[in-house]
Formats: C-alpha cells, structure tokens, sequence
C-alpha cells in the first residue's frame, strides 16, 4: 500500500512540476515553431505512457499485494496481450518519428533565397565572415591561418578577396532573411547553438557543417558553444544581433574585406615613436614600465594585444569603471592617438622594443617605500606553478603568450601589475563591458583563484619564469 501511495504521489509531482516549471523553452525568435512542435509531441507520447505505466504499476502493486491465502500464477505466454502492446508500442513509437523525420527534411532543405555566413569556432570564441558582392565565399585551409590572416583564407582564389570579414564576437543578421549558416572550426570540435532559434550544429575539425534558420524578431541573442571544448569552454559566447534593413545595411558598409586587411599593414614605426614621446613619463622611454607611476612594462608586447587595448581605451570599452583609476588615465591619455593608424603605429613600436627590467631613474627613498608595500609578496611559486596550469592553455606554458588564444605574454611583466589585474578581473572593474570578449572570459578565469593567496601564488610562479620573448 504504502509502495503504491508513494508511485502514485510521484506521478503527481511529476506532473506539477513540468506544468508549473519556470524552466522551459526561451522565446521563440526564428521560423523554427515546428521543433517545438516536435518536442512537446514527444514529450506528449512519453509522458502518457510514463503515466500510464506507473499508475499501472501503482495499481498492480496494491492490487496483487501479499495475501497468504492465495497464490501466484505463472503465465509464461499471452498472444493477445502481447498483440495489443506491440500495436500500442508501435503507435507512439511512429507518433514521435514521423513528425522528426519531417522537420528534419526541413531542416536539411535551405531555401533558395538564403543568404551565407560563415562561423568559424576556435577556442574559446567566435569569428564571422560573409561573402561580398560576387555572393560567393574565398576557398579557406587551415595551414593558411596566421596572425594576418586569421580565417586562413586562399590569396590565390578570386572569390576571396572581397569576403566580408567580422572579427569581434558579434554577429549582425538581416530581420526576416532566411541565412545559412556554414560552420567550421579551426582547432576542436565545437558546436553552434543559440536557443531562441532552435538551432544547433557541430562544427567539427577538418569538414564543413551548416544549419539554416529564418531570424523574426530584432533583438541581440546569446550564441554558446555545447560541446565541451576544453577548460574554458563555459566562456565560448558570442552574439548575434537581428537588425532592421537600415541598421544592418550600416554595420555591413562598416566590415572590411579580405584584401583591405591585408593591405593595412602599414604601420610606421618611427612614427610611432613620436606618438610614444607622451607616453614616456609614465611607462618609460624604453617601454619598461614605472612602479612609482602605476604604469606596466610595454616593450615586447604583442602588436596585436597592444592594438586591441588601445582601442578599448580609447573605445570607451575599458577605463570606464569609477574603481580603475588608473584605466581612466589611460582612457585619457588616448585621446593622443588621433585614430586607427596611430595605434597601429605606437604599436609596432613598442612590439620592436627589447624588454627590460631597468630602471631609467632613481628612486627616491618615498617611491621606494611606496613600490616595496605594492610588491610586496607572500606567494609559493611552487604552489603557484599547480595554479598556474590552468592559464597555461592559452597563456602558453611559459607564459608567453599566445596570439591563436588571444592571450598576451605575461613573463617579464611586473608581478604589482599582473596582481592588480587579476583582481580587477575578479571584482569586475576590468572586462565587465560587453565588447571585452576577452575580459569576461578573463573574468571567469581570474574566479578560478580563490583567495588572495592563490592570487599571490600564481604571480609568484609567473614572475620565476623566463622573459620569454
């Protein structure tokens, strides 16, 4: 009796909890109605039968319960029982099939008027390209990927050189525009999903997936990699915007293609000295870096992450928080770069620079002072070399950066910074903007040190390493 109570109160809040549940599908914003169609027929046929067995069960158990005045009796064999429950069974089995039989003929049929883009994955973030007015996509191999050439694409292949190129996080779609989408990945496998468009696919090394979907509703929406893909692989987000015709015409007129980005590259170096003169005061004249003044080394720096953070300074996308001063100062100071090509310019610059850990000055006793209480550390670089594995994936084994991770070098920096950073990350006063794809990712890292210790630790290690240049 009381086994049977216990089934049937199971069957109960079984039900309430799926009718009542705050977990369901996220709204509806593509053409895809008839997967959800699909799923709620399945969960329809299995939730009858889950019912209807269990009730059954219910039933069966107190029905048949222990009587010492009766006995059990064997029936190895029922035609007619057997007979109705291959009817039934084939019923439901049919009745969840035929409607994915169905969507997925759909879903494998793209519409002639489709438009293409590509998504390319790579650990831990997204890229996009779009074919540009000859409406075909530029051959791509992987041996082709290299810092000026990050989607691998064929110099030699006409098709290519006016590819629409999207290197942040974010992509735009046209409102209303059946789009097929081609994935692949440049490193593991890695998976396309954006729950509001009941989509999702494999990008997988070495082949060419795709999905198509119909986007029907303006609004910005979370694109997430579920494959698991290695250890950051809960920070592999990006976006997808839906625009209206006007809104999406202006962010195409601003995409680069393949053949601008190849002939950008041309910075100036000495130019980028001039540009640097107003930066000496604070960061050195050799781009070491100045305790006294809170400034970071820069010489030897990667191009690409020097251009990225000057950018975001002067982007508004970092310095901006009340609690980072010091990233105010900088947001200021880049007002100094008038545009694009000066960044391009003092970049180079301080990439050409050899790194040093000299002082150009004296100090005074005060700033010395000042300096032994900001790097003072307690840290265990044993303890910290275990921490450290985790940074090592992107960061590189000795800290020296790695341009196909987006992560810049780290040994030879100076440990006060490299502390500050982390717990700037940690608090949310550095990456929390929208636009620092890095910096959120940042942001979940930094959480993996758990104390300040930790902290001290991994900083301790990192500062023991070889300047790897």
């Amino acid at each position: 009796m009381t086994i049977a109570i216990a089934i049937i109160l199971l069957v109960i809040a079984t039900l309430l909890f799926h009718f009542i549940s705050p977990w369901w599908f996220t709204p509806l914003a593509s053409n895809w109605q008839a997967i959800d169609d699909t799923i709620n027929i399945s969960l329809w046929v299995v939730g009858t039968v889950f019912v209807a067995v269990s009730l059954f069960l219910a039933f069966v158990v107190f029905k048949y319960r222990h009587n010492k005045n009766r006995r059990a009796d064997y029936q190895p064999e029922n035609s007619k029982l057997e007979g109705w429950l291959t009817v039934v069974t084939t019923i439901g089995v049919a009745a969840m099939l035929a409607p994915g039989l169905i969507v997925w003929g759909e879903f494998i049929t793209v519409p002639e008027n489709s438009k293409i883009v590509e998504v390319v994955g790579q650990q831990w973030h997204w890229s996009y390209r779009l074919p540009g007015k000859d409406g075909k996509l530029g051959k791509t191999a992987i041996k082709l990927v290299s810092e000026d050439n990050p989607f691998g694409i064929d110099v030699n292949d006409i098709y290519g050189t006016d590819d629409l190129l999207v290197k942040s996080n974010e992509l735009h779609l046209l409102i209303d525009q059946p789009v097929k989408v081609v994935l692949r990945s440049k490193d593991v496998l890695h998976n396309f999903a954006v729950p509001q468009f009941r989509v999702k696919m494999d990008l997988v090394p070495g082949a060419v997936t795709f999905v198509w979907f119909t986007p029907t509703k303006l609004g910005r929406y979370e694109l997430l990699c579920q494959e698991l893909c290695g250890i950051a692989h809960f920070t592999m987000r990006g976006y997808i915007k839906v625009d209206s015709v006007s809104d999406y015409q202006t962010w195409l007129t601003s995409l680069p293609t393949f053949s601008q980005t190849l002939t950008r590259d041309t910075a100036n170096i000495e130019q980028g000295k001039q540009h640097y003169a107003g930066c000496v005061s604070c960061h050195g004249i050799a781009g070491q870096g100045n305790e006294a003044m809170n400034a970071p080394k820069l010489a030897g720096l990667s191009r690409w992450y020097l251009q990225r953070q000057l950018s975001y300074f002067k982007r508004k996308i970092r310095g901006q928080n009340r609690n980072d001063l010091f990233g105010q100062q900088m947001a200021a100071m880049s007002v100094l770069l008038a545009d694009e090509k000066a960044i391009t310019d003092v970049s180079a610059y301080l990439s050409s620079l050899i790194p040093t850990n000299k002082s150009p000055t004296k100090k005074s006793p005060t700033e010395k002072t000042f300096i032994k209480k900001i790097t003072m550390n307690t840290g265990d670089a044993i303890k910290g070399k275990s921490l450290y594995t985790n940074c090592a994936y992107c960061h590189g084994e000795h800290a020296q950066g790695n341009y196909a991770m987006n992560a810049p070098k780290l040994a030879g920096q100076h440990p006060w910074y490299l502390k500050r950073q982390i717990n700037s990350f940690q608090q949310g006063i550095r990456g929390a903007h929208p636009a620092d794809l890095y910096g959120n990712q940042m942001i979940l890292m930094s959480k993996t040190l758990h104390d300040e210790q930790a902290v001290n630790d991994v900083v301790s290690y990192i500062n023991s390493l070889t300047n790897v240049r």
